[in-house]
This record gives structure tokens, sequence and C-alpha cells, in this order.
């Protein structure tokens, strides 16, 4: 299935200049979903992965089929304050400024094999945050897994110590 041809681009969102890759397009036909899901599922398989994580928001709706796929556990990463539980959190550095994430302390155990899963790689930050936060906790990230990727953007580089695998590239 040609799923690049699933994804809708929106031009000027969210500020002028950007062309935006909407995923919705592809989440609502079933076909082009499975298909998606069953391709991440694929090439998790022969990884051994214990538990699926996904940071905030489009990773949970990419990743939570996959762990289920998988029949394995899903793990939320998040904005600060989102999370109810006790938490770990990473700083890491924009452009402009700083961002962070976190995750609940008792998400991951040291040893676990992780599978992070999102919908989008553009310049590797929020994945790379992520994957901190996993060594953080003594998980050990076996893959990246992406429905698409900005190669323009150059993403994959600064994740290159990680197995990174994306369906669409543009």
């Amino acid at each position: 299935m040609d799923l690049r041809s699933k994804i809708r681009d929106i031009k000027d969102f969210p500020k002028e200049g950007i062309i935006f890759k909407d995923i919705t397009t592809l989440l609502k036909d079933g076909d082009a979903f499975k298909c998606a899901v069953d391709k991440i599922i694929q090439d998790l398989k022969e990884k051994d992965v214990d538990i699926i994580v996904g940071p905030e928001a489009r990773g949970f709706l990419m990743g939570t089929p996959v762990a289920y796929g998988l029949g394995v556990g899903f793990v939320p990463v998040r904005k600060p304050g989102k999370l109810p539980g006790e938490t770990v959190k990473f700083e890491y550095d924009l452009e402009y400024g700083t961002d962070s994430l976190e995750i609940h302390k008792d998400s991951i155990k040291p040893g676990q094999r992780v599978a992070i899963v999102d919908d989008l790689l553009a310049t590797g930050g929020t994945m790379g945050a992520t994957a901190k936060l996993i060594e953080k906790l003594g998980g050990k990230v076996v893959a990246m897994e992406f429905l698409i990727e900005l190669e323009f953007l150059n993403g994959r580089e600064n994740l290159k110590d990680y197995y990174v695998n994306s369906l669409i590239k543009y």
C-alpha cells in the first residue's frame, strides 16, 4: 500500500512557510492505519521488545496499537504536569529556548528493552529526550519507529546511536 498517498499536506500550518504532514487522513482509513501499524510491528518482532513508549500526543496514537499487536505494555511520555504519579523529567534545548518531558518514575524497569514509537521524525529533539528519560530509568532503547521522516531536517543524524526506522520519507 502507498502510505505516502494517505498523508495530507496542510500549507502554512501552524505558521506561514510550514507544510504540516497531517496523519489524520491515514488514521481514518482503516486499511492504511492497519498497514502502517502492521509494518512497525513486523519491524519490531525480532527485537525482543518488552515495552513501547510513545511521546505526547501522536506517539500515543501510533504506539498503543503497536504495543497491543506485540502483546506488550505502553508507557506515555508527556509534557510537565500531565502525569499524575511521581515523574522523572528531562530538559532539552530547542532552537530558541528549552522544553522538557516527563515519564512516570516506575514505568520502566532497569534492563527493559524499549521501542519508542511516534508519528514523525523531524530534528530528533523529542525522540532524543524520550530516549534519555528511558535510559535514566535503566531501560535500553532497542528501536525508534516513525510513520514519517522529514529527511531534510537530519533528525536521524541526532539519533545515530539508535536503530531508526521510518515508513514514509520526505
